[in-house]
């Protein structure tokens, strides 16, 4: 034993004290990690309606039900176009149409001939 039965209280106080701020900082810092992704997200939204038509988030909010991850892809490929001034004027239906065949993987295509 390492002393006092108050020395071994006191030592496990400590080590207890110090176990709460390291989770308080864990979660501060996760916190703030939510805030900014929160925040990037809304100004990923802000960016898309600035320059999709209403026809054209209706598109992508199809494609989003159905192949979510894409749907991702193609939001960010539009806020990178957005940011960098390649977008002239709003995209409309057409143009999300073009950009969705455009970005889409090739599909891979068997043909089982038949002798």
């Amino acid at each position: 034993m390492s002393g006092s039965p108050e020395d071994d209280l006191d030592e496990l106080r400590q080590k207890r004290l110090e176990q709460l701020k390291e989770q308080e900082q864990g979660a501060a810092q996760e916190e703030a990690q939510e805030q900014a992704q929160q925040q990037a997200d809304a100004q990923k939204q802000a960016i898309l309606r600035q320059f999709l038509t209403d026809g054209a988030r209706k598109r992508l909010n199809s494609v989003r039900m159905s192949k979510p991850e894409f749907a991702e892809q193609v939001e960010q490929q539009l806020v990178a176009l957005a940011q960098s001034g390649r977008v002239n004027g709003k995209i409309d239906e057409e143009k999300m149409k073009a950009l969705l065949k455009e970005l889409q993987p090739d599909r891979k295509r068997f043909d089982i001939k038949r002798r």
